[in-house]
């Protein structure tokens, strides 16, 4: 083990929120060890702010829950403590067992493709470091001594900015497939590059991360596309072979002119959504899948019209729910960004057709900012003359009734 002394590196504190501190000074003065991990460390190490601050710990969830009374454990392939405060909610993990000949102690169940279902088996600190993930993830930060423990070498991979994973890259993969999509995006937004023996079994591996439930690679892709380096995501993701697997409906056989408009909208969504960030005017992920999802959509309603006596309001009503029904399926999309997407796409008539009488009344509309956008991401992808004109006019709209009737 590698100690790191308060003298030798930068974190303080002050740096830490509070309710984090108040976790730590308790469990370390009832006689537990505990220690800020993960993500926090390795942020602060960085000079980042962290999004959140992890606690690892040798207490067992029911003893979490009974020292604190906002405890709630969650987790079925491992149980771990939230502890919700009013402005955070704080991830306490009890220390994980090693692994023991390539296997872990009793109490485990994994598929036959490797994947852990269940591991509730506690160790010590030491063992903990090498469960977890990578290296860059596994510094444990003392308020007894404010040193950082190092079992894995971290620290030095912080220095050299490397994305490394603990233990054998293809069994890590196995148990966990998200490790891979983890791989990706903190090399992406570490600006860091990926160990060659960490990078090598993703490419054969990559459609384990069908045997995921969809409701957890839509938390991933959420991770991945919203948080202001989706496109660099995107581009990382298609390299190695991850993008199909993550989103299946990008794979669908469209017509030419409809595969050329989705790989268009895919690059210009997301780029529009890594510069939105800050402005907060587009709301993620449901901009994001009423995008990707666009022309999808409109091949269906094309097929339909083709193929069948239906009205278009018909075949658009079928299309709609056939695609979000299909979608909620594959990718977890959830019903509430279901709705919201349903909403955005049925703006896009109403922004179209321009009726003079409903402009006020269009532009109130709650979903009417990632409407519009959507509109004007399609006319620079379709290159349409009338659909840019549109964009425009709504623009002008907009800005002349924000500014003289509050809307």
């Amino acid at each position: 083990m590698n100690l790191i002394i308060k003298k030798n590196h930068n974190i303080s504190l002050r740096q830490i929120s509070n309710n984090s501190i108040k976790v730590l000074y308790r469990l370390n003065k009832l006689g537990y060890e505990a220690y800020l991990v993960g993500g926090g460390v390795r942020d602060l190490l960085l000079g980042k702010k962290p999004k959140d601050f992890d606690i690892a710990t040798n207490a067992k969830p029911n003893e979490i829950r009974k020292l604190f009374k906002n405890c709630r454990l969650i987790g079925r392939r491992f149980i771990i403590a939230h502890l919700i405060f009013k402005s955070e909610i704080i991830e306490v993990s009890t220390f994980r067992a090693k692994y023991h000949n390539n296997t872990l102690r009793s109490f485990t169940k994994k598929t036959n493709t490797g994947i852990v279902l269940f591991d509730n088996t506690f160790g010590k600190i030491e063992e903990d470091a090498y469960r977890r993930d990578l290296t860059i993830n596994a510094l444990y930060y003392s308020i007894r001594d404010y040193g950082i423990r190092d079992y894995v070498g971290g620290i030095k991979d912080i220095k050299l900015k490397v994305i490394r994973l603990i233990g054998d890259a293809e069994t890590r993969y196995r148990e966990d497939p998200v490790r891979m999509l983890r791989v990706i995006r903190f090399s992406v937004r570490l600006h860091m590059h990926i160990e060659k023996k960490t990078e090598k079994p993703i490419f054969k591996l990559s459609n384990l991360l069908k045997e995921i439930p969809s409701a957890r690679l839509f938390n991933e892709s959420i991770k991945l596309f919203c948080f202001g380096y989706g496109y660099l995501t995107y581009i990382r993701l298609k390299k190695y072979s991850l993008i199909y697997p993550l989103m299946p409906f990008l794979l669908n056989n469209l017509s030419k002119k409809n595969t050329f408009f989705l790989t268009e909208i895919i690059k210009l969504s997301l780029k529009k959504i890594d510069s939105a960030m800050t402005k907060k005017s587009i709301r993620c992920p449901s901009f994001l899948f009423a995008s990707l999802l666009w022309y999808p959509l409109i091949e269906k309603i094309q097929m339909l019209l083709i193929n069948n006596t239906l009205k278009y309001s018909r075949a658009y009503s079928v299309s709609v729910n056939y695609i979000l029904k299909k979608s909620a399926a594959s990718t977890g999309i959830p019903k509430h960004i279901l709705i919201v997407i349903e909403k955005i796409w049925g703006l896009q008539k109403d922004i179209e057709i321009k009726k003079k009488n409903e402009t006020k009344k269009i532009i109130q509309h709650h979903n009417f900012s990632p409407a519009l956008e959507l509109f004007s991401l399609r006319a620079t992808v379709e290159n349409k003359t009338d659909l840019k004109k549109m964009v425009v006019f709504w623009n002008k709209k907009n800005t002349f009734l924000k500014k003289n009737i509050n809307v």
